[in-house]
């Protein structure tokens, strides 16, 4: 099947390279970049085992994005990858399905079916520009599916440029229409028995399952870009996003703080799983400053506010400086400062109450704030000397950061890519 993927997709690139009945075109020839990264964290507070527990995961993600000159006007651009992830984390939704002489723990893996899953998804999206190049016009669509949750998504957008080109206003709608697959902690679900079971009296919790699996997304975004100066560039944006639907996690655990507590070895029975509103709105604006410098040096700065109807506000700041060594080598290193407050329905374990009607343990929705740190590098050969097969490679992108987390959040990922133009 991958190879007929690959066969249709240097087709279409084969025969928008033959079309020669052409003017000055948007995207002159057929680019495909392939990537590559690699990402994995470590942490104590899992929200499949109610914000106690090992957030140990890797995940390793393949993408090829194909762009094709369609006619003059025209760029069509095919994104699709897969991503497959082991998370200790997530093994804990059933802590039992491993070898039943060793002991369960929050703090270590299962060995059961649900420690991993895969992940793919496609997102083409066409692009067309007017005649004089001072408008385009975007439609995409996207689908995504793994083992508990599928993904459908369309959207728009159009964007007008000015001012000598100088200014440039886009707007952008997207909507997202969700379906999970609920998979509820193994003790939760009907028929759960097990004869290791301590605790005083007996465990039986007023568990009831989600009676709707959708989740819907709305989502606005508006933009303005403005050429400042002969060294300075600019630009601010605005989203508006709502939700509704199950966004909450079905199985993420929650334990209350008013309720006895039930073991098996080490590992705590769920009270219940974590109850969100089924709605949020969402507001995120910001804006991105570049100034260059000189020839070598370029500074590219980036500010969010972000605020929701949970309770959570952020600040992002980011700063990168790309260091121009040559006409081919560049190295970039990064900076970004994270900071959120936590949201009104995140509690520690233990610290909500079965009289509450919506809590959560999920550490990503408490407060924190984070540093990451990265370094890149970047060839780039406009001329495209080497090579493979009918490809000149164009650039070569390998970038590593590490992320960190006043809760204790570690975690680091290395990206790989590189883009080819066809001939």
């Amino acid at each position: 099947m991958k190879s007929l993927i690959l066969l249709f997709l240097f087709s279409c690139i084969t025969f928008a390279q033959n079309d020669s009945s052409y003017k000055k075109r948007v995207l002159e020839s057929a680019e495909v970049d392939v990537l590559f990264s690699y990402y994995g964290q470590n942490g104590q507070n899992a929200a499949v085992t109610g914000g106690e527990g090992t957030e140990e995961l890797t995940d390793a993600t393949s993408t090829i994005v194909v762009r094709l000159p369609m006619g003059e006007d025209g760029i069509l651009t095919v994104d699709a990858g897969i991503s497959a992830y082991t998370s200790a984390s997530s093994s804990n939704v059933n802590p039992l399905d491993g070898n039943p002489d060793n002991p369960v723990s929050p703090f270590s893996a299962s060995s059961g079916a649900s420690r991993q899953d895969v992940l793919s998804y496609v997102n083409p999206t066409y692009e067309h520009f007017s005649e004089n190049r001072n408008s385009i016009y975007t439609a995409n669509l996207y689908i995504s599916s793994e083992y508990d949750y599928f993904s459908f998504g369309f959207g728009a957008g159009y964007s007008l440029l000015f001012n000598e080109k100088n200014t440039e206003i886009s707007i952008k709608g997207q909507v997202y229409l969700d379906k999970w697959n609920s998979q509820y902690p193994i003790e939760l679900r009907g028929s759960f028995f097990d004869d290791r079971i301590t605790g005083i009296g007996t465990y039986d919790p007023n568990f009831t399952a989600f009676e709707n699996e959708t989740r819907n997304s709305y989502a606005l975004s508006l933009g303005i870009s403005q050429i400042l100066g002969e060294k300075i560039q600019g630009s601010v944006f605005m989203d508006v996003v709502s939700q509704n639907g199950l966004l909450s996690t079905p199985f993420q655990r929650v334990y209350f703080g008013d309720v006895n507590d039930f073991f098996i070895n080490e590992f705590q029975l769920a009270d219940d799983v974590e109850r969100l509103p089924d709605s949020r709105l969402k507001i995120p604006l910001g804006g991105r400053l570049n100034f260059y410098l000189n020839d070598t040096f370029v500074l590219r700065t980036y500010y969010r506010f972000y605020a929701d109807d949970w309770g959570i506000t952020s600040h992002t700041a980011n700063l990168e400086v790309p260091i121009k060594l040559n006409d081919k080598f560049t190295i970039y290193p990064n900076y970004r400062y994270y900071t959120q407050t936590a949201a009104d329905y995140f509690y520690e374990k233990e610290d909500a109450l079965s009289s509450f009607d919506f809590y959560t343990s999920d550490y990503d929705l408490s407060e924190f704030n984070a540093h990451q740190y990265g370094l890149g590098f970047k060839y780039r050969d406009i001329f495209t000397k080497a090579k493979v097969f009918f490809l000149g490679l164009k650039t070569i992108d390998l970038r590593f950061n590490t992320y960190n987390r006043n809760d204790g959040l570690d975690a680091y990922i290395v990206t790989l890519g590189t883009t080819f133009v066809s001939f």
